[in-house]
């Protein structure tokens, strides 16, 4: 099976190419830059240096979210319009869920988490174990002081792992002290060689249905709820 993986959900743009079945090519690129200018460039680079053309591709893989809107919206789309016209099956990968698994071999607790901002984070709580990783807590969108709350009474070490962590690394070590062990690059960065191997027992979804997860209503919903009186708290879960 031949597939293309994408991963633009937050500042490192991440794409893997597998070719029978194989890791053919990855690249990951941690420069902020905007998506849109350098994704399709490097999946046509990728695609050529594993000798394979578009029409030879049985399936696409993306990140779904969350993380940045934009970053989101980018991979979403090209791979659904990949999809749509290659007329291929798509599946998708919860953002967090790929971040963890940089240590699916670790074994033990792994809170993946992304800078949602204003001291909110998108996190949740998965277990790695042999090479799987299953959801503990599924994934959010809290405030991180309220989260570390909700896990600091865990009597086990869990890895924290983030893109864009060193913001919130101090107020990690000050609650949960040695029961946190803070992942350093490059463990940090998304890899999207790891997306197929996720999806596996992700079901396939028709491609109209394929939709991002970003636990947390845009700017445009909160100014219509604004408008209309209905508040503009974000979602929670």
């Amino acid at each position: 099976m031949n597939v293309l993986c994408i991963d633009t959900s937050n500042q490192p743009m991440s794409i893997a190419v597998y070719k029978e079945n194989e890791l053919a090519g990855e690249i990951t690129i941690n420069i902020k830059r905007n998506h849109s200018i350098q994704l399709m460039p490097n999946i046509e680079h990728l695609m050529q240096q594993a000798n394979l053309k578009p029409k030879d591709l049985d399936q696409m893989v993306v990140a779904d979210g969350p993380g940045s809107f934009t970053g989101i919206r980018i991979g979403m789309t090209t791979a659904k319009t990949m999809a749509w016209t290659l007329n291929i099956p798509i599946k998708t990968v919860s953002s967090l869920k790929l971040i963890g698994a940089s240590l699916l071999y670790q074994n033990g607790l792994v809170c993946p988490f992304f800078d949602a901002r204003r001291g909110n984070v998108y996190t949740g709580l998965y277990r790695v174990l042999e090479g799987e990783i299953n959801t503990i807590e599924d994934d959010c969108n809290i405030d991180m002081a309220s989260w570390l709350t909700q896990v600091k009474d865990i009597d086990e070490k869990i890895f924290f792992i983030s893109p864009n962590g060193e913001n919130f690394k101090e107020l990690i070590e000050q609650e949960l002290g040695e029961k946190a062990v803070y992942v350093e690059q490059p463990f940090q960065l998304p890899r999207a060689s790891l997306l197929w191997k996720m999806s596996q027992s992700n079901e396939e979804s028709p491609i109209h249905l394929v939709k991002p997860n970003y636990h947390r209503k845009t700017e445009a919903e909160n100014n219509w709820l604004k408008q209309n009186g209905e508040g503009s708290h974000d979602e929670r879960g």
